[in-house]
């Protein structure tokens, strides 16, 4: 960030008085220093008799033994118009048969369960089950085709797949043959089985006991497998374990603000980290309504729900946020969001438009949160209850260490502690939630820790009062004439241009500089692209950046490729400039249809 920008930063003021509900902390500073895991491990419940502690234990067997029973757990809305709705009672009853179905079918612990669906009801079932049985949940994005399917099966070791018939008909069944560890296939819509390895999952529930008794589960042992979104290499498959309940358990509490009869909204697909520790674990840890939609995004559809549910607690991501910002109109003035509590997003940090735009179009502002599929859990955040300073990634999550550091010679690193030097986000090891490997990539793993620091890969700068401003993946960071150049600042000073909706922003060889800075800009609606327009931003932005930060070249684009995560895909950017090869593009979200304009 420039010295200017910085002496701008805007801040959102939180007003005790205006909290419909006060937070669940309202002092930061004193929420750090009485912070423990062990007191968060003793606000749940642990197995009986010493047993040790399982994830699905406390998101959902703890309520229904006790005065959630009969309350809804999960509402889920389907693609064409279906709506099911489960308390904690039936929660456990569908979790305890899948659990007793991996047993007949001799998956114990360790075993790895995949799964290839969209948001249905049978994934929940699915996760929560595998856990009980001390067996490895392994979500898969429901939109891979056969190669990414692959390529983590078989890395994963996979045993078990749970999928719908059309999907195996067209991503599985071609591949059988290079999956030797897989043993058995489970058809969820599929009325009997296909052959002597791929059967009828409402065959094998209907032959299922309905009460399954969870084994004693270490709070190292491994829980679930989740691969990265590969926007920067090879997808890695990352392991985490059950102990990784208490860090969902504590960010759900203090940073999501979730309570009791909560109704919760979290929109990440359940084939990325997020939409399995917020989309399953989080809101069922606190007792809250967890609202699954199968449909794609829609806006009247997202608005609709948000005001018919009542939702107090949405997550969502970058994606969709700026697709709400393309409505031109207030949401707020079509749709009643008063119930509306607290809103965040992850996947792709959050420009200051974007932030400054929800106050204005849902009432409150949107609570930017970083972390990483290896972390596991939110680790820097904007809270309820604390200011927000407009573009930044917040502060620490309680009971996690963070600081910006420098790499040195010999593999060790440099703790920054002047404030707003650029480095490195590192994260003092040690938290529930880290992960604990990376399947048959254990040198990979090391490589990625220091002097008992986690090394994250992401560049960021801390102010004087420790507010984390994000720079870009280090991978991502342009080199240019000596300066080192982040692309999501450039990207937002485009952004505050009244006619940039989107912007992509990559380093482009140059024999003089090393790198030149080039941008990708979709337009908002109704705004045509011109070489007028292009010269006007192009000014816009030196005054903004100076002449050694700003683009010298800007191209027009409709959309920018981004993931399902929300993230931009730079690499992508950067491979089609260059001619270069794209490699698995299967993670991409699709170009924006439909409809424009207020609802």
């Amino acid at each position: 960030m420039t010295s200017a920008s910085r002496q701008s930063v805007k801040v959102i003021r939180k007003d005790p008085k205006s909290w419909t509900v006060a937070p669940n902390f309202t002092d930061y500073e004193a929420l750090q220093r009485e912070f423990s895991w062990d007191a968060m491990r003793r606000e749940l419940q642990g197995l009986p008799e010493g047993g040790g502690i399982n994830i699905a234990h406390e998101a959902v067997d703890r309520h229904a033994s006790g005065d959630l029973r009969d309350r809804a757990a999960l509402r889920w809305f389907g693609a064409e118009g279906e709506v099911l709705e489960f308390t904690y009672a039936d929660m456990k009853r569908e979790s305890d048969r899948f659990a007793n179905i991996l047993q007949r079918l001799g998956a114990g612990k360790g075993s790895v369960v995949c799964t290839l669906a969209d948001r249905i009801p049978d994934l929940y079932f699915t996760a929560l089950g595998t856990w009980k049985n001390t067996s490895v949940f392994c979500p898969l994005f429901s939109h891979f085709g056969p190669e990414p399917i692959h390529q983590r099966m078989s890395k994963g070791d996979a045993a078990i797949l749970l999928t719908t018939t059309s999907a195996y008909k067209r991503k599985v069944a071609g591949i059988m043959d290079r999956l030797p560890m897989l043993r058995w296939v489970l058809l969820t819509d599929a009325a009997e089985d296909l052959d002597a390895k791929t059967l009828s999952l409402p065959r094998l529930k209907e032959e299922a006991p309905e009460a399954f008794q969870i084994p004693p589960t270490d709070p190292e042992d491994v829980a679930t497998l989740h691969f990265t979104s590969g926007s920067t290499g090879a997808p890695k498959g990352m392991i985490h374990v059950h102990d990784a309940v208490v860090a969902h358990y504590a960010t759900g509490k203090y940073v999501l603000d979730l309570r009791p009869g909560d109704v919760f909204w979290c929109t990440a697909d359940p084939g990325w980290v997020t939409g399995v520790s917020y989309g399953i674990i989080a809101p069922l840890l606190h007792g809250s309504i967890n609202i699954v939609d199968q449909g794609e995004f829609d806006a009247e559809r997202w608005c609709g729900l948000l005001e018919s549910q009542k939702v107090n607690v949405w997550y969502t991501s970058p994606t969709a946020v700026r697709r709400l910002m393309r409505l031109g109109e207030r949401p707020r003035l079509y749709f009643d969001f008063r119930t509306l509590r607290c809103v965040h997003s992850v996947g792709e940090p959050l420009h200051a438009e974007e932030v400054l735009w929800s106050v204005d179009a849902l009432g409150l502002p949107i609570h930017d949160n970083w972390w990483q599929t290896e972390t596991g859990a939110i680790m820097i955040a904007n809270f309820p209850a604390m200011d927000i300073r407009v573009g930044s990634m917040g502060r620490p999550a309680p009971g996690v260490e963070a600081a910006i550091v420098r790499r040195v010679e010999g593999g060790g690193v440099e703790v920054i502690e002047e404030p707003d030097a650029p480095g490195e986000i590192a994260l003092r090891a040690g938290w529930p939630s880290m992960a604990r490997g990376c399947i048959h990539e254990e040198e990979r793993y090391k490589k990625d820790f220091a002097g008992g620091w986690r090394l994250t890969g992401d560049a960021a700068r801390r102010d004087a009062d420790g507010y984390f401003w994000f720079i870009g993946r280090l991978d991502d960071v342009i080199k240019s004439a000596g300066r080192m150049v982040g692309p999501f600042e450039v990207e937002g000073a485009l952004m505050e241009h009244p006619a940039v909706f989107e912007a992509g922003v990559i380093g482009k060889p140059d024999p003089l500089l090393g790198e030149s800075v080039k941008a990708f800009i979709a337009l908002k609606p109704g705004v045509e692209a011109s070489e007028e327009l292009r010269s006007e931003i192009l000014g816009f932005a030196r005054k903004r950046l100076g002449p050694s930060m700003a683009p010298r070249e800007i191209e027009f684009q409709t959309d920018l490729p981004k993931n399902r995560a929300g993230k931009i895909m730079r690499r992508l950017l950067k491979a089609r400039e260059l001619g270069l090869p794209e490699g698995d593009v299967s993670t991409l979200e699709p170009p924006v249809q439909g409809k424009r304009g207020a609802p």
